[in-house]
């Protein structure tokens, strides 16, 4: 469902954002989700249905960001935006071609001078929008959560200054996943990079043209900044639609990434997610193995064995609408997220036009969730936080058996995060907080 927003200097239909809404519209609780560091809204859609089925009285909305606007997902068969729908007619029931001989709808830098400006601020004023049509004219609760960056977004959202009214006031607790603020990184081994000079480089770099940050590119799948997204959906795609036949995909895969044997669409997806392939933690999950033997055929399946059901995954990842991957991060969003993990109002955070000024006036409570991903520095963090702050109480809770993306795809029965997060839920319901 679109939501409106204000203006952001994009392209026609780039000034909205879209919510995936979950579970009954009458619940008197809202549970607003935001996605991590390339993360979309379908990031959500399995634990939404988890909580919502464990929770009476709650609605999940899961956030795409406005940046997803600008995605050509019409080679999959549907699309929201400007996609065409010749684009679509073009590319019928088989998305390979559409995508990788590249004759999809692509963002160039070059044209996306604007990106330059979609920062944290730009995607608070958005999520206010998204809070306040959850309200419902304050007739509704929200609880405020999200995944990796995401948590670190609802935090920010909680400190921010919305002209004089500070934004956990509208807000009856928060829920991060495997993220935050105050060193909630710091065991992944990933520098925070915000000391004042490497701010002044990377907000050159920005205005130099380098809109797009290219983290993704690094895990070899394509040099664009869309093209390691654009693999994961069609992995997903092929594995969900057609999980045991043999991979339509592999023979296209970088040389360096390829399986040296034919495989299912299933066996492959799962070689481009699970831990088990030397994935780092957190692009990675607990999902199963290759098949020991192959079919008559000579191609070898997958085998769940793990917490994560390969077909979960490919159920999420296929999207297409909404996606897993967002595919065209903001730099200066990564800027502004790196900044506010001091979360105060410091000179650097105010000189980039964060508005973190309400951290210490924080009375809600707060739940946390770490994974084997922070190595503990999620829940000191959140420890930290509580602290600092007037939040009645935190919840936090570990499991060292999930790497970073588990909590968002476990088998139901093997989620610790949606069963705790549940719970948490359940006490915010019925303590009946703003």
């Amino acid at each position: 469902m679109p939501v409106a927003v204000g203006a952001g200097g994009g392209p026609v239909g780039s000034d909205r954002v879209h919510v995936l809404k979950v579970g009954a519209p009458d619940a008197g609780t809202v549970v607003v989700l935001v996605p991590g560091m390339f993360g979309a809204a379908n990031d959500f859609r399995l634990t939404a249905r988890d909580l919502v089925a464990s929770v009476p009285g709650i609605q999940v909305w899961a956030v795409d960001r406005r940046e997803e606007n600008l995605a050509d997902r019409s080679g999959f068969g549907s699309g929201f935006g400007s996609a065409s729908e010749s684009a679509s007619e073009s590319a019928g029931a088989d998305p390979v071609g559409y995508y990788l001989d590249g004759r999809y709808r692509t963002v160039e830098p070059a044209s996306a001078g604007y990106f330059g400006r979609w920062g944290l601020e730009r995607t608070l004023d958005d999520l206010r929008c998204v809070v306040l049509a959850a309200r419902a004219g304050g007739r509704r609760r929200v609880v405020l959560g999200g995944h990796s960056w995401g948590s670190t977004t609802a935090l920010a959202y909680a400190a921010w200054d919305f002209d004089g009214r500070a934004g956990y006031r509208d807000l009856a607790g928060l829920a991060v996943l495997d993220g935050g603020v105050r060193g909630a990184f710091e065991g992944t081994g990933a520098p925070v990079r915000d000391s004042p000079e490497e701010v002044r480089e990377r907000l050159a770099a920005i205005a130099g043209g380098q809109v797009f940050d290219m983290t993704l590119s690094g895990v070899g799948l394509g040099d664009r900044a869309e093209s390691t997204q654009i693999w994961y959906q069609l992995a997903g795609w092929y594995a969900h639609h057609d999980p045991a036949g043999r991979s339509v995909l592999q023979d296209r895969v970088p040389a360096a990434l390829r399986v040296p044997f034919p495989v299912t669409n299933a066996a492959l997806l799962g070689s481009f997610v699970d831990a088990g392939f030397g994935w780092p933690n957190d692009i990675s999950v607990h999902s199963g193995r290759l098949a020991a033997e192959a079919d008559g055929d000579g191609v070898r399946g997958w085998v769940d064995d793990g917490i994560t059901p390969i077909g979960r995954v490919a159920e999420a990842y296929a999207g297409p609408v909404p996606g897993v991957w967002e595919w065209y991060w903001p730099a200066r969003l990564s800027v502004d997220l790196d900044v506010s993990d001091v979360y105060a109002d410091t000179d650097l955070a105010r000189s980039l036009g964060l508005r973190l000024r309400h951290a210490p006036g924080l009375d809600i409570p707060l739940y946390a969730f770490q994974t084997s991903y922070s190595r503990g520095t999620v829940v000191e963090s959140a420890r930290r936080v509580v602290a600092e702050s007037r939040i009645p109480y935190g919840v936090y809770e570990t499991d060292e058996g999930m790497n970073h993306l588990d909590p968002l795809f476990a088998a139901t029965e093997h989620n610790t995060a949606t069963r705790t997060l549940a719970e948490f839920l359940r006490r915010v319901v019925g303590a009946g907080h703003r």
